[in-house]
């Protein structure tokens, strides 16, 4: 199983990125998928989610407006689209793909600063 992310870098706030997560080893249409996020000395967050159909997502109030989260199948990517970005945004973001306790996993995260 992996899952690798892609697109993290350093933009001004105010900017936009969109990360990748290229998933393998799994049947991805079986999984939900989120981007969790984690700045230092804070706990790792849920920034949003997609259901394995695509046709419901979840996000944080705090990034609601901001960012979008949408899955390729035909890919096996899920992406996140940020916009508007923040300084406060500062972390590393994972990927994770879940379809129950025992199928659970996680990507190793790309770093995203917002500064200028």
């Amino acid at each position: 199983v992996q899952l690798v992310e892609s697109g993290g870098g350093l933009v001004q706030p105010g900017g936009s990125l969109r990360l990748s997560c290229a998933a393998s080893g799994f049947t991805f249409k079986s999984y939900a998928m989120s981007w969790y996020r984690q700045a230092p000395g804070k706990e790792r967050e849920l920034v949003a989610s997609i259901s394995s159909a695509g046709d419901s997502t979840n996000y944080a109030d705090s990034v609601k407006g901001r960012f979008t989260i949408s899955r390729d199948s035909a890919k096996n990517t899920v992406y996140l689209q940020m916009n508007s970005l923040k300084p406060e945004d500062t972390a590393v973001y994972y990927c994770n793909a879940w379809r129950s306790a025992n199928y659970d996993y996680w990507g190793q995260g790309t770093q995203v600063t917002v500064s200028s």
